[in-house]
């Protein structure tokens, strides 16, 4: 059988484990009923047999408390509640790609014009730059140049911006992140 290279089964979210009913290890348990009023201080075993008749189950939501606190629920629902809840603060969350400019030394200035707009642009949409400036043979002995340039560059953006972190070196050139402000 071929192995397939690069291919990874995609890991299955973490989410937290409650234990429930005869998993709770404890010597004691404080108690919440359904409704939200305390039962107070009791044996699990008692706690599980008031659930039961309540058809409910006991579930552990505070295991560091001590005691561990317990609160009767169907567990079921509580569950689908719970990822209904990551499903909607997942989608709300705000997704910031990071846009990429190369530009090089000997770039014409209508060129670089048409990456500034570039630019522009993509911070308007809220997006990050990522802006590159390419070394090619013997330009690497013009770091200094390259640097400058790059830093014209920077300054002809006309979006409000701010530098995520100063001009690096690497080892192609230089570059530079910017977000919006």
């Amino acid at each position: 059988m071929r192995r397939r290279y690069g291919f990874r089964p995609r890991p299955k979210p973490i989410l937290p484990q409650y234990r429930t009913n005869e998993r709770i290890r404890a010597w004691k348990v404080f108690v919440i009923d359904e409704s939200g009023k305390t039962l107070g201080e009791m044996d699990p075993l008692e706690a599980i047999q008031i659930a039961r008749e309540k058809e409910l189950d006991l579930v552990e939501v505070s295991p560091k408390a001590n005691p561990p606190v317990c609160r009767i629920m169907d567990f079921g629902k509580f569950q689908y509640q719970q990822g209904k809840q990551e499903r909607l603060s997942k989608a709300k969350s705000k997704k910031i790609e990071v846009k990429g400019i190369r530009i090089g030394i000997r770039t014409d200035e209508h060129d670089l014009d048409f990456k500034n707009n570039q630019a522009d642009k993509f911070l308007r949409k809220g997006n990050k730059v990522k802006i590159e400036i390419i070394l090619k043979g013997r330009e690497k002995a013009h770091r200094d140049l390259a640097r400058k340039t790059l830093e014209e560059f920077i300054k002809k953006i006309k979006i409000p911006y701010k530098k995520e972190e100063e001009i690096k070196r690497i080892p192609e050139g230089f570059n530079v992140i910017i977000a919006p402000e």
